[in-house]
């Protein structure tokens, strides 16, 4: 594979832990390129999250390399030929180049080689097969840096075939729209999704949900979902799917992107977020989350002032008053106070309990349950001013009320 380009490398990529790295893995004999999503985004000048190395040896000879240079390394994936190394304390994972032998579908038997070329072809979006010396060469087989200043995912090869070979590839294909695309979609790769749609049924929930929540938080989440649902990629996995308009408009009120937040704002009134929560295998905390953010009780009052909005952070929590907030578009008020006011506002702790309600001679059993609740109505009615001497006395006012009936 010949390098028929130039970046400029960030720092990461030529560092002194880069330096080290590959300095170890020269003095073995073996080649090694950063490939992946860090080549792409040193393209775009954008933030790297992980440096993938690609070299052309086997899995034990590379950590014998490192070793010998007194690199930590940890075989966390010898079968397909991967393995982690920290180097100053920077993380890299090394992967030897790779050619599939067999695929089910969803997973695939390897083998080693050290042909760069078919390590790319087997790879699935073009600008994913860009490849990267230190100093900035570049190798980009498929024309991947140019898809990327167009804004097109664009399969390599066949799309049938690469989806094929790994059916995540079609939710895949849509989280890198959403991501680095711009429309138009690119045609062939889209109608290869639409055509493979009906194979989704047998991916794992986890996987389903990963892809979703990423697609959610990107930029062009609501354009992606769109096309998702006209291509009948969210038949099984989310057949509520109502529509992008709230998404576009919660996008416009967001300061921070949520995978979450925004699944709320894509499903039908009426979604049942225990099914959603059980089908995209969602965390408990995740579920309970998703379940608040789609009640329609209790009622959001923006329109009532920072009365209404102290009673409402309280009841709900600061982080899911801000979800049902941000949520709440078609809501009068000032949203943007009430957001103000969730992110700074400490709720108060009631200052009586139901050992207060023992000590005034009360036996133990709902009753004291129920006069706490009560007290607290009292208290948040009153916008939390009451002290703890002030709610005693309401307490001991309709404990009173309570014997005397």
């Amino acid at each position: 594979m010949k390098a028929n380009g130039r970046i400029d490398p960030p720092a990461q990529m030529t560092g002194a832990p880069s330096r080290r790295l590959f300095a170890a893995l020269a003095g073995a004999g073996i080649t090694a390129r950063f490939v992946g999503g860090c080549v792409r985004n040193a393209v775009l000048r954008s933030a790297i999250d992980d440096l993938d190395v690609a070299v052309d040896k086997p899995p034990q000879d590379v950590m014998r390399a490192l070793e010998a240079a007194g690199i930590k390394v940890v075989p966390t994936g010898l079968k397909h030929g991967t393995v982690t190394a920290i180097a100053n304390s920077v993380v890299f994972e090394l992967t030897t180049l790779r050619r599939d032998v067999e695929t089910d579908g969803r997973r695939a038997v390897v083998a080693f080689t050290d042909d760069w070329l078919e390590d790319a072809s087997r790879r699935d979006f073009t600008f994913n097969a860009l490849y990267a010396d230190p100093d900035g060469t570049l190798y980009d087989p498929f024309e991947g840096r140019a898809d990327l200043a167009a804004g097109r995912v664009r399969f390599i090869g066949d799309p049938d075939t690469r989806i094929a070979e790994d059916r995540l590839r079609v939710l895949r294909f849509f989280r890198f729209h959403a991501w680095y695309g711009r429309p138009p979609i690119h045609g062939a790769s889209y109608q290869a999704c639409a055509r493979n749609a009906g194979t989704l049924g047998s991916l794992s929930g986890e996987r389903v949900r990963k892809e979703l929540l990423r697609t959610l938080e990107a930029p062009g989440a609501a354009d992606a979902l769109d096309a998702m649902r006209e291509a009948g990629v969210l038949d099984r996995w989310l057949p509520e799917y109502e529509g992008s308009s709230r998404l576009r408009a919660l996008a416009g009120r967001e300061d921070q992107p949520d995978g979450l937040r925004r699944l709320a704002a894509i499903l039908r009134a009426d979604a049942d977020p225990v099914a959603i929560g059980k089908r995209l295998r969602l965390s408990t905390q995740e579920a309970l989350r998703l379940e608040v953010m789609l009640a329609r009780e209790p009622a959001m009052d923006i329109a009532g002032g920072e009365r209404a909005w102290r009673a409402g952070i309280y009841r709900l929590g600061n982080g899911l008053y801000a979800d049902r907030l941000l949520l709440a578009i078609d809501a009068p008020g000032d949203w943007r106070a009430a957001l103000a006011l969730a992110r700074r506002w400490t709720p108060p702790e009631l200052p009586v309990s139901g050992g207060d309600a023992l000590k005034l001679g009360l036996e133990p059993g709902p009753k004291v349950g129920a006069l706490i609740a009560a007290v607290e109505r009292w208290w948040i009615d009153g916008d939390f001013a009451a002290d703890r001497a002030a709610c005693l006395a309401e307490l001991e006012r309709l404990t009173r009320g309570m014997n005397g009936a």
